[in-house]
């Protein structure tokens, strides 16, 4: 009678990953911060490479916590966590694209500021 609720058990502590797989997500998020920390304590690279493999290491250790700690894949049980994700993804994008795009139309449409020449208001 135990055997069903025993495989749901099972099955609910795989979607939340093993401790295994923590591991593996810890170890490659320490190796990928001392990367960054490395590039930029030793300037090994100019300026502008160092900042491309920043945000390389960045883009790689973000995937890194998504796959390891919050379980966004493929996989049956993680497809509806990863659609939620992309779904905030998406309207997070509409939001900040819509909030650049209405502050810069009102800067275009703003009216000049009038210069008054310097000294021409201190006699009125």
């Amino acid at each position: 009678m135990s055997h069903p609720q025993h495989a749901h058990a099972h099955a609910h502590a795989n979607a939340h990953g093993s401790l295994r797989s923590h591991l593996i997500g810890y170890a490659l998020s320490l190796v990928l911060t001392f990367l960054s920390f490395g590039a930029v304590m030793g300037r090994v690279l100019p300026p502008r490479a160092g900042l491309a493999l920043i945000v390389a290491l960045c883009v790689i250790q973000l995937l890194v916590q998504l796959v390891f700690f919050l379980h966004l894949g493929p996989r049956k049980g993680q497809r509806g966590n990863t659609a939620i994700f992309a779904c905030t993804v998406f309207l997070i994008a509409i939001v900040v694209s819509g909030s650049l795009w209405v502050m810069h139309n009102a800067n275009l449409n703003m009216m000049p500021m009038q210069s008054v020449p310097a000294g021409a208001g201190a006699g009125r």
